[in-house]
């Protein structure tokens, strides 16, 4: 891997792991809708082990203000409530005969503002995966030998539009979801 075409392409992947990392962190931040994707950091204590709870049920979400969660093991529906009210998601589940029904509350201007806070701060480590991604391209770039210095800069040029392109990208996720979040 030592060619400036491997280095770029090494950096490209980082800077698209760096983006689908923030775009599944934003996903998991709760917009006032319901979304399965909201209780994918539960864990539930089942079978004397920790397990995700998209593991040990499924979740849907028939209507905007409204999860349901339906246990894979009815026996388990107990331990999974528990799960959803101790995650400290701010959600009420309640046990309706084996399904669990999770009504998502409206939330107020503070939280919202809260969220809109947090979104910034998981974007901040989506800047900083993709600006590692280049910083480390950049570093073996220097470290080539038998290529001229007119192809490094050139590859340097390439990096940099890689970069902003991620950083936009990055920008436009970070307005869709702070529009989410501020639509009441």
């Amino acid at each position: 891997m030592n060619s400036i075409a491997d280095i770029t392409k090494a950096a490209k992947a980082g800077m698209e792991k760096a983006l689908d990392s923030s775009r599944r962190e934003f996903a998991s931040v709760r917009a006032g809708k319901a979304s399965p994707t909201m209780l994918d950091a539960v864990r539930v204590d089942m079978y004397g082990q920790s397990m995700q709870l998209n593991q040990v049920a499924s979740v849907s979400a028939p209507e905007p203000r409204l999860m349901l969660v339906t246990p894979y093991d009815k026996g388990q529906a107990k331990a999974i409530e528990k799960a959803i009210r101790d995650a400290d998601l701010g959600l009420e589940p309640s046990n309706m005969g084996g399904v669990i029904r999770v009504p998502i509350p409206a939330m107020n201007e503070q939280r919202r503002k809260d969220l809109v806070k947090m979104v910034h701060k998981l974007a901040e480590e989506g800047r900083i995966g993709v600006r590692h991604a280049r910083t480390e391209a950049r570093d073996r770039l220097k470290k080539l030998d038998k290529v001229s210095e007119d192809d490094v800069k050139q590859a340097e040029k390439e990096l940099q539009k890689q970069h902003d392109d991620a950083m936009s990208k990055l920008e436009e996720l970070v307005k869709a979801k702070e529009a989410d979040i501020m639509e009441v």
